[in-house]
């Protein structure tokens, strides 16, 4: 069946030159017998999916010959959203406009089918309706509950679903008004009705301590607790392996192997080694938890593995791909501990060139677990007591800053593009207060390890590649042109562009991060240059990594907490032998693996919002004990609504144009600035501003700041706000803060200028932190 319907797939797409009844189709492809019988069944199936379309003449033809994209909808709080399109065919094809009018009934993430209107040119951007729901996303909503007499309704946290939730009313289950609810949605919206559905489940009350970061996990469907027979099947898993085990792996417990990570870390899955070797190249093992031996396909904790998809590392908590009994111990690489490994062997010669490699199963003995800080001590700070103590394994560390250095230039040569943000990290009291922020830097430490998996991922995706059995790769796709020209847009105001923006290479914007390093823009212009790259995805097929200037790419470094990983381990475990698979099992991947990577992908990035949505829900509570006090930003977004400003610790709010009183202010797109029409101030992206706090909503993540010029304007809003009581109104979307950015304490100015940020790396004192005085 599946045969067939790749055969009508391939039929549609490049014979048939107008949609066709199931009976012409027959009839053109001369189907018969088995095919024939099957034909109606594969039909349903393929139009069911969105696959093909059937059109109001019971005739099916393939969207992308029809003027139809299928995609996912990505919604906005303002009623309309944009379709990403599953299948591009041209760089050129870009993500495609739904009007509010346009948007049937669809709502955030939905699967939808969407009738182009407008199509695209270079830089020209595409418009459209959405004519069908092919699969609804949210069937479970995570908002809070009004009651009223005779129902209630459940304004859902995620405000891009736009709408609220109907609940009649049953007589059961009694629930208060306020409570933080799940809801199953029983009846889809449709034009003039809004959704129905009924409440499965009570978080809490709104307020009460956790309940936002309990509600961001149900929103994105995160597994908290594994089923028992899970549980039970990883408490069967042994304490340490036996000779058994042993038997068939090349013993490699003699080599002083380490790993490297940060403090706080429990699920240690990759360690390494350097030698030099007599001709001057370098040997470089690179060692991973061989969690494929414990974790067997289609076992229960392979189906939970799968469904999970990834670790989820929260602000307060760790929702773990794997049960703690395998994550953090016989599949975790523990010093002194022998372990099974599938390690990866590699002579490096000095200009990073892989001249020869090795795959294999081993068995290995951690024979010292470094942290991120006594690495940095040791090779940049020179830390002589951490020197003499760690004697022994120095002139492997030291071996391995310079194999480090040799790889990354590599990269560099070739066109990688590095972006270096600062990561956030905010610390908790028990009670999940934020007591500090601190902001963390990537180190030399850091780069080692970064630089060592990127080569083994690398080498491990060319070697499958190589031997043409079904893999996983990790791929990242050319950006759209019509983002490149809006990026080229920004760089013209800063002196820089780009020669060619159909057609840009990784290098090029390499190059143009270069030039800005140091630069007052620098920090603006790398975020704007990421926003407008696509997001790297989990594919069956090899379509190259161009952020690292890759031609083969995978993730095969990280099994405990990354499932495509466990897959690329599997596969590889089953090449060792013969070199090969058979042709039933090929088949058999070729089969599943398209269906892994894109669950794989949508899990990542519902983990990755969720994360981003705990460390912003975090900054903003954190923030909200300096409304009235001054601080130095940067504007880094500007819109016809107001200016977003990021602080010096990577906090980011919104300037309302509704605030700035002094004058009326006129959006100018092409400059990325607003205007004043008498006074013709300027606003413009990468200015230094002065502003205020004023508001902060911890419940909806918003942060508000005003120009300290508007005084008047600011003590208006400030002194609207209930005393006592947390900062009430709208503010913008804290988004930026939980990616990859840190934020730090607050130092107070109680005279009129405004006063910068400094990093707080004293122990925070049980009481408000007072900001110090410029």
């Amino acid at each position: 069946m599946i045969v067939l319907k790749e055969k009508i797939l391939e039929f549609m797409r490049t014979e048939a030159y107008k949609p066709l009844t199931a009976e012409e189709l027959a009839e053109h492809m001369e189907l018969k017998g088995t095919e024939l019988s099957e034909l109606w069944k594969v039909i349903e199936e393929l139009e069911s999916n969105a696959d093909i379309i059937k059109t109001r003449y019971d005739k099916y033809g393939v969207p992308e010959r029809m003027n139809l994209v299928v995609g996912k909808l990505s919604a906005s709080n303002k009623g309309y959203g944009f379709v990403i399109p599953e299948k591009v065919k041209t760089p050129n094809e870009t993500d495609i406009f739904i009007p509010p009018d346009g948007m049937l009934s669809a709502m955030h993430h939905d699967r939808v089918v969407v009738r182009v209107h407008t199509q695209s040119g270079q830089g020209k951007s595409r418009d459209g309706e959405i004519i069908r729901i092919v699969k609804r996303a949210n069937t479970r909503i995570v908002g809070t509950y009004e009651a009223s007499r005779n129902f209630g309704f459940v304004t859902p946290d995620d405000l891009r679903l736009g709408q609220d939730i109907f609940i009649p009313k049953d007589g059961q289950n009694i629930v208060p008004s306020g409570a933080k609810v799940v809801v199953e949605v029983t009846k889809w919206p449709e034009k003039k009705r809004s959704a129905e559905g009924k409440i499965i489940e009570v978080l809490g009350n709104t307020g009460d301590s956790g309940i936002e970061i309990l509600s961001i996990i149900k929103r994105h469907n995160l597994p908290i607790d594994f089923p028992a027979e899970v549980a039970q099947a990883a408490e069967n898993a042994p304490d340490a392996i036996s000779e058994e085990e042993i038997s068939g792996r090349r013993d490699l417990r003699h080599l002083p192997i380490v790993t490297i990570d940060g403090e706080d870390a429990k699920d240690l899955d990759d360690g390494v080694y350097v030698e030099r070797l007599k001709n001057g190249n370098y040997l470089l093992g690179v060692y991973i938890a061989d969690v494929s031996y414990y974790v067997r396909e289609n076992t229960v904790l392979d189906k939970e593995a799968s469904e999970r998809g990834t670790s989820v590392y929260l602000v307060d908590r760790v929702l773990p791909m794997l049960p703690r009994r395998l994550s953090n111990g016989i599949c975790s690489l523990n010093a002194g501990e022998d372990r099974l490994a599938m390690s990866a062997h590699m002579e490096i010669d000095h200009k990073g060139q892989v001249v020869k490699y090795e795959l294999f199963p081993s068995v290995i003995r951690v024979q010292k677990r470094f942290s991120y800080t006594v690495v940095r001590k040791i090779l940049v700070e020179h830390d002589e007591e951490l020197i003499h103590e760690h004697q022994e394994l120095l002139g492997q560390l030291e071996n391995m800053e310079r194999l480090c250095r040799i790889l990354r230039e590599r990269r560099m040569r070739r066109g990688a593009i590095d972006f270096d943000f600062p990561e956030l990290k905010v610390k908790l009291d028990e009670t999940g207060k934020p007591i500090e922020i601190i902001k963390r830097v990537r180190s030399l430490a850091e780069s080692i390890i970064e630089e060592f998996m990127l080569v083994a991922n690398e080498t491990v995706a060319e070697h499958m590649h190589k031997l043409k059995v079904p893999f996983v790769f990790r791929v990242h796709e050319e950006p759209d042109s019509e983002k490149m020209v809006k990026l080229n847009n920004l760089l013209h105001n800063f002196g820089q562009s780009l020669s060619k923006v159909d057609e840009v290479q990784p290098a090029a914007l390499q190059k143009i991060l270069n030039h800005i390093s140091g630069r007052p823009e620098e920090r603006i212009i790398s975020t704007v240059m990421l926003r407008s790259l696509k997001q790297a995805r989990y594919e069956a097929q090899n379509l190259g990594h161009f952020g690292l200037a890759a031609t083969y790419y995978t993730h095969f470094t990280s099994p405990i907490r990354r499932y495509p990983d466990l897959i690329v381990h599997r596969i590889l475990r089953e090449t060792f032998n013969s070199g090969d698979i058979s042709t039933k099992r090929k088949a058999k991947l070729a089969a599943m693996l398209p269906e892994i990577a894109l669950h794989s992908s949508e899990r990542e990035r519902a983990a990755a919002e969720a994360e981003r949505e705990t460390v912003s829900l975090k900054t903003v509570e954190y923030m909200a004990q300096f409304v009235g006090e001054h601080f130095d930003g940067i504007i880094n977004g500007v819109t016809a609504f107001g200016i977003f400003v990021e602080l010096e610790n990577g906090v980011e709010g919104l300037v309302r144009v509704s605030s700035m009183e002094d004058d009326y202010y006129q959006y100018v797109e092409e400059q990325y600035s607003l205007i004043g029409e008498r006074s013709h101030k300027i606003y413009r992206l990468g200015d230094a501003v002065k502003v205020i706090l004023t508001r902060v909503s911890p419940e909806e993540r918003n942060i508000d700041f005003v120009l300290e010029s508007n005084s008047a304007w600011i003590e208006r809003s400030i002194n609207r706000r209930p005393s006592g009581g947390r900062p009430q109104g709208n503010g913008v979307k804290s988004e930026g803060a939980g990616n990859g950015r840190r934020t730090v304490s607050a130092a107070k100015n109680k005279s009129s200028k405004a006063k910068k940020v400094v990093v707080s790396r004293a122990k925070p004192k049980p009481k408000r932190n007072k900001p110090k005085k410029k």
